[in-house]
Formats: C-alpha cells, sequence, structure tokens
C-alpha cells in the first residue's frame, strides 16, 4: 500500500498542499504548518497560479530535495495534455521518490494504468458525467480528484451547490474525494467538506497565494480546523 492510500486509510480528513512553485523552501514552509503532504508539477501550465512547469529535468533535483524533507505522501501532475506524458518520464517518478500522481482522466494515456508502483489519483472537469467515474474503483485508483469549478469561477465562495456535488461524489463514485482549493475556501468550510465525505483538502494557490508567509497562514489555519474536528 502506497503512502497516499495509507494516509487515506489513517485519517478521515487529511490537509495536502498543492505548492505554488516548485520550491523546496516553500515545501518546508507547507509541512512545518502541519500538511500531511504536497503535491507538485511538471509539463503544465497552471491556471490557478498563473505559472508554466517544464520538463522533470528542470525540477528532479529541488524534487529529490523536497522528497528528504518528509515520509508523507508526495505527489505529481506529470501533464496538462494527453500528449504531453512521457513513458520514461513516469517511469522516473518512483526513484525519485513520488508516491502518487494526479492527472486529469482525459490527459491519462492508457500505460499509466500500469502498476508503476504509484498510487494512481485521476481529475474530473466541470465538463464529466458524475456517473462516469463510477467504474473507476475497478481499475485501482487511490482517489478522485474533484476539480469540477468552472475556470470562470475560479476564486469565488464555497455554495451550497459545491457541496451537494462533493456529497454526491464522495457517496456513488466509490473513491475517496480529493477537493482542491478552485473556490477561496475559508477555515470556515471545513466542517461542512468533512460533512460532505471529503477525504483530502488540497489546498492550492487561490488559498495560499504565492508566498512563504501567505502559504504559512493558510496551511496553520486549516491545519487547526481540521484538528479542532470532533
Amino acid at each position: 500500500m502506497g503512502k497516499l492510500k495509507e494516509q487515506l486509510k489513517r485519517k478521515k480528513l487529511s490537509l495536502l498542499i498543492s505548492l505554488p512553485a516548485n520550491d523546496a523552501k516553500l515545501a518546508q514552509a507547507a509541512l512545518e504548518e502541519g500538511a500531511d503532504g504536497l503535491k507538485v508539477h511538471f509539463n503544465v501550465g497552471h491556471r490557478a497560479s498563473g505559472n508554466h512547469f517544464g520538463p522533470l529535468n528542470q525540477y528532479e533535483e529541488v524534487f529529490r530535495s523536497i522528497r528528504e524533507k518528509f515520509d508523507g505522501p508526495f505527489g505529481v501532475v506529470p501533464s496538462g495534455s494527453l500528449e504531453g506524458v512521457s513513458r520514461e518520464e513516469i517511469e522516473r517518478l518512483a526513484p525519485i521518490g513520488f508516491d502518487f500522481y494526479s492527472i486529469y482522466a482525459h490527459h491519462l494515456p492508457s500505460f499509466m494504468l500500469e502498476n508503476n508502483g504509484l498510487d494512481r489519483t485521476f481529475a474530473i472537469n466541470d465538463t464529466y458525467d458524475f456517473d462516469r467515474v463510477k467504474g473507476a474503483a475497478d481499475f485501482g485508483f487511490a482517489a478522485l480528484e474533484t476539480s469540477i469549478v468552472p475556470g470562470n469561477e475560479y476564486g469565488t465562495p464555497l455554495s451550497f451547490a459545491d457541496v451537494l456535488n462533493y456529497r454526491y461524489l464522495a457517496r456513488h463514485s466509490g473513491l475517496p474525494i480529493v477537493l482542491p482549493s478552485q473556490r477561496k475556501l475559508v477555515e470556515g468550510d471545513v466542517p461542512v467538506l468533512h460533512d460532505a465525505g471529503i477525504s483530502v483538502i488540497l489546498l492550492g494557490a487561490i488559498v495560499t497565494g504565492k508566498s512563504e508567509d501567505e502559504l504559512r497562514r493558510a496551511v496553520s489555519g486549516f491545519r487547526n480546523a481540521i484538528d479542532r474536528l470532533s
């Protein structure tokens, strides 16, 4: 069992951080403030942070440095397109120290369904029919990332309609739910997300900002909110 699956089994609600930059200092800050795990990117343009991440070779040293800092779940988004996924790069992920990958289902080539030593997660966006994900557990996925907020609504507050969508997916997908912070989540949202059945809150740039100070405040606040859950 991989580190992500272990985390999901051990904790009812976990806090992962999607780093706004591939930066060991930001990673250290997130871990010091209580993050349970981290996610990074390469070969992808990231809408929420406004960053473009280059090829794996550009970041391998910093990724290894981040892995040395902690023993929890460490994931990666390996591409922002189907054509951009390289088998050679995917085969290098586990030796670098990654535990899981996260990628949109429509960017995921069939060879990534093979056992490559990583826990597998996939994301859906706002165009997906929610009922189509019900069979995903049969392919050995560890979790479903619900990136279902339309791009033009990024950074707006969480609504009850969102909560209903997340609850539906938590109940019917057959997989633990990873909720990325496409909305401007606040600490007060934690109890309702917990009650909706979310397994992982994944904070990204919309909530953490891009600076170390902003990230520290956000991670600390959400860590405290999760720890206050009964």
